[in-house]
């Protein structure tokens, strides 16, 4: 059963877009997932100093100042706009029920959400699917590679590291000719997604590095896999 991914929607992966795996704890990987571990590790080093001193305070603020309705308007439109790239990973992977799904989604938030600042969809009972390209090959078989770091973006795998450009033809910031706003509409989406992870901080336990790793390279596989992983409890 499946369940509901200057710096490019930075955070969510410089600093833990896996740490929303909530029942992860940190073992230890075994060394084949991470043979570029000495590289990783300083690279690793940057992104955990630069969101400790500039993206984590300027998210903390944001929560701080913004009302709660306010701040729940803005991630629901970001989501909303995301679901394009979902319904496109939709199609690419022949999931068919889950593109109508994310149809829905997108129609119904897009006009009766005003724009996505509700989600209409969720109360409807149309639950989010959350897929990308990186997924998309997964589910074609190609092979994750090597773990890898990547400067201001996060953990990766050199499978996803690639995916990522063929979705950005999915964002909205590619078609924004103005600089100004396509600038402002970025910074605020990447402030949004790192303030959704600030409470799930807590959750890290040990060698930081090995467990955002592991939580990555679990969830990624979980999410190619629609869940049916093995369970090696």
């Amino acid at each position: 059963m499946r369940r509901t991914g200057v710096i490019d929607r930075v955070t969510q992966a410089c600093i833990c877009a896996s740490l929303l795996l909530a029942p992860i704890t940190a073992t230890q990987a075994a060394t084949e997932d991470d043979p570029w571990e000495a590289v990783n590790r300083p690279i690793f080093k940057f992104n955990d100093v630069l969101d400790t001193y500039a993206l984590k305070p300027l998210a903390k603020g944001y929560q701080a100042i913004t009302p709660q309705f306010v701040e729940d308007g803005i991630h629901n439109v970001f989501s909303n706009l995301g679901d394009v790239t979902n319904l496109a990973n939709d199609v690419l992977q022949l999931k068919y029920h889950a593109a109508g799904v994310d149809t829905a989604r997108l129609i119904v938030n897009t006009t009766f959400g005003l724009g996505g600042l509700i989600d209409v969809g969720t109360h409807m009972g149309l639950t989010r699917n959350d897929e990308d390209f990186g997924q998309t090959l997964g589910y074609w078989g190609v092979p994750s590679g090597p773990y890898v770091v990547i400067p201001l973006l996060g953990p990766s795998t050199v499978r996803d590291g690639l995916a990522r450009y063929p979705d950005t033809y999915t964002k909205p910031y590619r078609y924004i000719d103005h600089v100004p706003t396509r600038n402002t509409v970025f910074a605020a989406d990447v402030i949004d997604t790192r303030a959704q992870l600030l409470s799930a901080e807590k959750l890290i336990s040990g060698d930081k590095y090995v467990f955002i790793r592991n939580a990555y390279l679990q969830n990624r596989e979980f999410r190619v896999k629609d869940g049916e992983v093995e369970d090696d409890f």
